[in-house]
């Protein structure tokens, strides 16, 4: 984690790949949490569900996981997501993933059709912001 003031920490979080650019996973900022947008990639930058965004949608909820374990987080804590999905046809068949992994939780969203994702292939990502619970 680097540090730079006192309230903002950036994280690189064991278990995710390299970052694509010039960027962190996360930032905490106080007790809130910026998530960068997370990406169906495994650990070694692999792309995990080609061609089926059910399977990229629950591999990015396995990243955000890791992400909210590492900051001291749950799924409970999630504030806001923010989906992009390359077609806006999608977004039925990945809503039984955020069930599965939100439960009982309902975090604001917004969803975004865009034309393309950083890495060739991938069909959806997602960021969020986390309220990370006191201590």
């Amino acid at each position: 984690m680097a540090t730079s003031g006192r309230q903002r920490v950036e994280m690189r979080v064991p278990g995710l790949p390299e970052p694509l650019s010039h960027y962190t996973d996360a930032v905490r900022f106080g007790d809130i949490l910026f998530v960068s947008g997370l990406t169906p990639l495994d650990e070694n930058g692999r792309l995990l569900g080609e061609g089926d965004v059910v399977a990229q949608a629950r591999q990015i909820h396995v990243n955000l996981e890791k992400v909210l374990t590492h900051a001291g987080a749950s799924f409970a804590d999630v504030l806001k997501v923010t989906v992009f999905l390359v077609s806006i046809g999608d977004r039925a068949k990945i809503n039984d993933v955020r069930r599965d992994y939100f439960g009982s939780a309902f975090p604001a969203s917004t969803l975004v059709e865009v034309s393309a994702l950083a890495v060739p292939g991938m069909l959806v990502e997602i960021e969020a912001i986390v309220g990370i619970p006191a201590r």
